[in-house]
């Protein structure tokens, strides 16, 4: 088990673990309405950032798994969060993505919940995964459906209606075969 977020690499990716001087970027991201439309109940204050910040490294050491900061390879620009965590305080685990709006619409969601996957069956040895979002989050949906995912429900998280969909680790490696470059511990 991790105490600390190994790195990970993608063909246009870097996952590097969160660190407390990510809280800028995170807080940027974290205040632009579009891009969390979908997520939660929308906006959060730099405050409400900070803790979310801190939450997410203590998941690391507690679980081994987590979100990852997403950085652009070519460009080093920070792209968006990405990793796995336990669904609405349930013992399933839950792979999710949020990507700043510059980003959108060029696969790298995508890349960055392939990657995830292969981490959750391979390195933990997870038996099944699972994605929610919202009805009306079309993109986000695709995402699952490239993702080999299933549509399975629609169901209530985090006091939101969302639609529920799912992967098992056999049905992952025989639909979608994935590449994970070298994993690199912190």
């Amino acid at each position: 088990m991790f105490h600390i977020a190994p790195h990970l690499e993608t063909k246009r990716l870097y996952l590097r673990p969160f660190q407390p001087g990510d809280l800028d970027v995170l807080a940027a991201l974290c205040a632009n309405p579009d891009v969390m439309r979908y997520v939660g109940h929308g906006v959060r204050t730099r405050k409400e950032t900070e803790t979310g910040l801190h939450r997410m490294i203590a998941h690391w050491q507690a679980h081994g798994f987590g979100m990852w900061k997403l950085v652009e390879k070519e460009t080093g620009a920070f792209v968006g969060r990405a990793g796995l965590i336990h669904l609405d305080s349930t013992p399933e685990i839950e792979v999710g993505y949020v990507l700043d709006c510059s980003f959108w619409g060029c696969g790298l969601a995508t890349e960055a919940a392939r990657v995830c996957l292969q981490f959750g069956f391979d390195t933990l040895g997870l038996e099944r995964i699972v994605a929610i979002a919202r009805p009306e989050n079309l993109a986000s949906q695709r995402v699952m459906q490239k993702l080999g995912m299933t549509y399975e429900k629609a169901a209530s998280y985090y006091n939101c209606a969302v639609v529920y969909w799912a992967i098992a680790r056999e049905h992952c490696s025989a639909r979608h075969p994935l590449t994970v470059f070298p994993l690199k511990l912190a």
